[in-house]
């Protein structure tokens, strides 16, 4: 009797400590798990929801104590917005309109666990906002120079910001127009003040190549108006990053610039080093790029400044982008995201090695590292047919991402995430988008077993 009492008590005993420990696991599992979004419809943003949502935190993000930004302390998880995602040609151009498209936007980033978009706001030495520096953009009011009567930019912050997603500001710092694209300048353009005043110097501001109209990072006055540019995104909006593209000199043609380059060659004194055309373009450029990250870490320190350079290492070189000294020292960048838009099996730079060169490339350890991924190649023919080897082309490039320890990627571009072509590809990458969640660093205890008197 005295047995079986004993072993009763033991018995209660352990039952006691097996209660504890599953509620010790239930309370921590809690803590550092999220809930799970329904992955099977996107949840719709309207403009009421963007003003009152209380939405938690996910659990890679956080709230900057002394503004809106936006940190993401995890893994970037973003997708381009370019301009043309943003026409507004077709429609009654309203303001409803569009915060109707951006609604769909956002809804679309929450359904494939999004966490940034990466949104063209200066398309053409214009601006999809109020600027008194560059014209308002005709992709929203069909007109270079004609504003509308809302502010689009300022909607997409606070849609986006709603909903715990990062916004950054895409800025092509040196296209003014192609050979058909806008049709017209504004009067207030810069290129038009320039080349119709009476001041001849100004009009090497510029550079002319097959049709279409660039900036000359040549001249200090040109560096400023697009540092100015970006500073005034940053002083006006709660963005969250400003990206440049990977569009700097047009072409590697030394007549694009070739009077700029030697009034340069002219003014140095005898004895002193010139540079060659090209280590001139690319200090031209290095300049800038310093200037931008000196003028954004002064405005906001919590805004991250970025480039995404073309992924072939001999391209950058030929239109001035010195990436290798811009991955290997502080003072000109925070991240990288080279467009590397190759399949996993591509004839000549195939995704895996053009990845572990950009890795090695980085050199400074505090330049984040996002790889730009091609969802519009996915499910097409592509690079010689090498995307239709496979339906995971994507999956396979993000999970090799996280094995070198990146900081994350970019999907090019929204409008393919609704693409018949890129169906299978997503359907295979979807599993994978989900947030890091809480993983314990020790095993959970083994269920009891039955217990025998």
């Amino acid at each position: 009797m005295h047995s079986f009492a004993k072993r009763l008590k033991t018995f209660i005993i352990m039952i006691l400590i097996a209660a504890l420990c599953i509620g010790a696991v239930t309370f921590f599992a809690s803590i550092h798990t999220e809930p799970k979004p329904d992955t099977n419809q996107a949840v719709p943003v309207s403009s009421e929801q963007s003003e009152k949502s209380t939405s938690v935190l996910p659990s890679d993000s956080s709230r900057s104590e002394k503004n809106n930004h936006i940190i993401i302390n995890d893994e970037i998880r973003g997708i381009w917005i370019p301009y043309m995602t943003l026409d507004m040609s077709g429609t009654d151009r309203s303001e409803k309109t569009f915060r109707a498209k951006i609604d769909s936007i956002i809804s679309d980033c929450i359904h494939y666990h999004l966490n940034t978009i990466i949104v063209q706001v200066r398309p053409f030495c214009d601006a999809i906002y109020p600027s008194e520096i560059f014209p308002f953009s005709h992709i929203i009011s069909g007109e270079q120079g004609k504003a509308v009567d809302y502010d689009p930019l300022s909607y997409i912050v606070k849609a986006a910001h709603s909903q715990n997603i990062a916004v950054h500001a895409w800025v092509n710092p040196f296209r003014i127009c192609t050979a058909d694209t806008p049709n017209k300048l504004s009067d207030s353009n810069p290129y038009q003040i320039w080349s119709s005043d009476d001041n001849k110097d100004n009009d090497m501001f510029t550079m002319e190549y097959q049709g279409g109209k660039y900036l000359n990072p040549a001249y200090p006055e040109v560096r400023k108006l697009i540092t100015d540019g970006i500073v005034e995104i940053i002083q006006n909006y709660e963005v969250d990053g400003i990206q440049l593209d990977d569009y700097f000199y047009p072409d590697e043609d030394t007549s694009l610039d070739s009077i700029s380059y030697r009034l340069y060659a002219d003014a140095v004194p005898e004895g002193n080093i010139c540079l060659s055309q090209s280590e001139w373009r690319e200090a031209n450029i290095n300049s800038l790029i310093s200037g931008i990250y000196t003028a954004v870490h002064s405005t906001d320190n919590d805004v991250l400044f970025g480039i995404s350079p073309q992924c072939n290492f001999d391209n950058n070189q030929k239109i001035s982008a010195d990436i290798r000294s811009w991955c290997s020292v502080k003072g000109y960048i925070d991240y990288i995201c080279p467009q590397i838009y190759v399949s996993d099996n591509h004839p000549v730079f195939p995704f895996e090695d053009l990845a572990k060169k950009w890795k090695d490339t980085v050199k400074e350890k505090d330049i984040r590292l996002y790889f730009g991924l091609a969802l519009y190649k996915a499910g097409t023919n592509a690079d010689e047919g090498t995307w239709l080897d496979s339906d995971d082309n994507l999956k396979t490039q993000i999970e090799l991402s996280r094995k070198l320890k990146t900081d994350g990627f970019m999907l090019y571009s929204y409008d393919f995430l609704n693409s018949e072509n890129t169906e299978k590809e997503l359907n295979n990458l979807f599993p994978i988008m989900q947030s890091t969640l809480f993983i314990a660093s020790a095993p959970l205890p083994k269920p009891f077993g039955v217990f025998v008197f």
